[in-house]
């Protein structure tokens, strides 16, 4: 049955109603924010995820009653990231990280998550990614040594893993494919070392991979059935999460995090066949999806019930995503343009 935009879309026929969606707290991370003490501060605020982390994170801090602050920070090359977390009522901080003093001169907080990261275009530039990716992070744990820190970092540190085995586990050790997941993980050595050096505790959050409707895997294989392009499925199986669940996994692991740094894979449950996927657009979008490449044993794949056993299952089912984000496409809303390259299997970025 082919979807109904009006049936379907839900209040999401604007970007305001999606990032309301997103940013919407559920009663454990309002408690969550209850627990922590002092003022949480998001570095590399102005990304794709960082907006609706930073609104969830105030939004449940309002609900808390208790006064402190969130504070974003990032280069906001778009200046209308910061104007729209300003009357969110996040605090905001224009600089580049990478700039000599400018850690230092940021405000001492006792909650740190960390967003900052570079994957596209990471070939080509790799000694940009690499200072991103792991110079970064070692000197953000120094100066921050007091803070309990949660770090961005990505599945693709795990090499492709059988599809019958679902997924690889925290303790599955790192076999990174290209330069890009070499610098993340990478980051998560640097960091380590640190944290270690000066007892910071952190958590390490491996995510793989956040939806929406504007971005992320789901929308590439429905904007491709929508177009009557090919759909390649050489990286034939994937995980997805509903980003609003990503930043609510991201908020209350801060109360996870530990000495030495605690691992925690971040990822939506299911292991999803990108062919199955396609078909499933087809039906809703009415096109018959057409298929390139080839499905292998082996993808990349991240087993995330580590986290589901100390935090819980996602909110949102997959199912109902695909029915938003089809419907988001029929209605013509619009897209930040960024692909995920998901299909991508020689690490080049």
């Amino acid at each position: 049955m082919e979807v109904d935009p009006s049936s379907v879309l839900s209040g999401f026929g604007t970007v305001e109603a999606l990032e309301e969606r997103l940013s919407r707290p559920t009663l454990q991370v309002v408690e969550a924010m209850g627990r922590l003490d002092g003022d949480i501060m998001i570095l590399g605020v102005g990304g794709k995820m960082g907006p609706t982390l930073a609104m969830l994170a105030q939004r449940a801090v309002v609900e808390t009653g208790r006064d402190r602050r969130v504070i974003g920070v990032s280069r906001f090359s778009d200046p209308q990231v910061a104007e729209k977390l300003n009357r969110a009522g996040v605090e905001t901080i224009a600089c580049d990280l990478m700039d000599e003093g400018t850690l230092e001169a940021l405000p001492d907080v006792p909650n740190i998550i960390y967003v900052v990261g570079t994957k596209f275009g990471a070939t080509g530039q790799e000694a940009r990614t690499w200072a991103i990716n792991a110079f970064l992070p070692g000197r953000v744990a120094q100066t921050f040594r007091r803070s309990r820190i949660g770090v961005f970092s990505s599945g693709n540190v795990y090499a492709f893993a059988p599809v019958i085995y679902g997924g690889s586990t925290e303790e599955t050790p790192p076999a990174p494919i290209g330069e890009y997941a070499q610098s993340v993980l990478g980051r998560e050595r640097i960091f380590e070392y640190f944290a270690l050096q000066f007892n910071v505790r952190s958590v390490l959050l491996r995510l793989n991979y956040a939806v929406e409707l504007r971005y992320g895997v789901l929308l590439d294989v429905a904007r491709k059935v929508w177009a009557g392009d090919p759909v390649d499925v050489s990286m034939g199986h994937v995980n997805v999460l509903w980003q609003g669940d990503a930043n609510a996994y991201a908020l209350r692991a801060l109360l996870l995090a530990d000495v030495p740094p605690r691992i925690l894979n971040v990822a939506g449950p299911e292991t999803i066949s990108v062919r199955s996927l396609a078909l499933q657009f087809g039906e809703l979008l009415g096109r018959s999806p057409i298929f390139e490449g080839r499905e292998r044993r082996e993808a990349l794949l991240s087993n995330a019930q580590q986290a589901f056993k100390l935090l819980g299952y996602p909110s949102v089912p997959l199912g109902r995503v695909i029915e938003w984000v089809a419907a988001w496409v029929v209605d013509g809303g619009p897209v930040l343009d960024k692909p995920t390259k998901f299909q991508v299997r020689d690490g080049r970025f």
